[in-house]
């Protein structure tokens, strides 16, 4: 299970439980990264692990997309 915080691209990704369910607000820790505005709602998930997964899509998003990777 991830802890509670985690740090992504910039972003602090805090997940809590709603319910029965996991969410994650997302903070960014510079002031050159965008505000995002989006619920928390929107990462709610059976599983810690996924509401993270759900957080970072959603942060890759506002980003713009993934970094480029070199695969060799």
């Amino acid at each position: 299970m991830p802890s509670d915080k985690s740090q992504y691209r910039g972003y602090e990704i805090k997940l809590r439980q709603e319910w029965s369910n996991w969410c994650a607000n997302v903070h960014p820790t510079r002031s050159d990264l965008p505000i995002l505005t989006q619920s928390p709602l929107l990462t709610l998930s059976l599983s810690p692990e996924e509401a993270l997964t759900a957080a970072k899509h959603n942060i890759d998003k506002a980003l713009g997309g993934l970094e480029q990777q070199n695969v060799a």
